[in-house]
């Protein structure tokens, strides 16, 4: 089964997300903001894709408070977890703020929220687990 892990702060978001990628994309689903957990989650091979919000409110890591870009990092840098498509999904959709962001976190790609094209955020996520 192809599960989608999702990072995020919002319980609204996360359960938007996750209706549409189990009802429309028939994916599985774990969803979390302890930084621990998506660490083990994505070192145990469960996690076929990330969806990493950038900006987390309630996430530390070894004691400091970190952002969906420092965990992205963090993952690209290790050998267990590098090889994981990371898609960031972000409010922040100012122009330049794509790039940026991609550039700075090493992540593959990028939605900004909110969600309007439900079929089209599904084929993004089923086409980056394929590729």
């Amino acid at each position: 089964m192809n599960t989608v892990l999702i990072v995020e702060d919002d319980p609204i978001n996360m359960k938007v997300f996750s209706k549409i990628l189990t009802k429309r994309g028939g994916l599985q689903v774990k969803g979390t903001e302890n930084v621990d957990e998506v660490m083990e989650i994505a070192r145990s091979g469960n996690a076929k894709i990330i969806l990493m919000d950038v900006s987390l409110a309630n996430s530390y890591y070894q004691g400091e408070a970190v952002d969906g870009i420092k965990i992205t990092q963090l993952l690209k840098a290790d050998n267990k977890t590098k090889h994981i498509p990371i898609i960031l999904v972000t409010a922040h959709a100012m122009r330049g703020d794509k790039d940026n962001f991609l550039a700075e976190s090493g992540a593959n790609g990028y939605i900004s929220k909110p969600i309007v094209d439900h079929q089209d955020f599904v084929d993004t996520v089923k086409g980056m687990i394929n590729s």
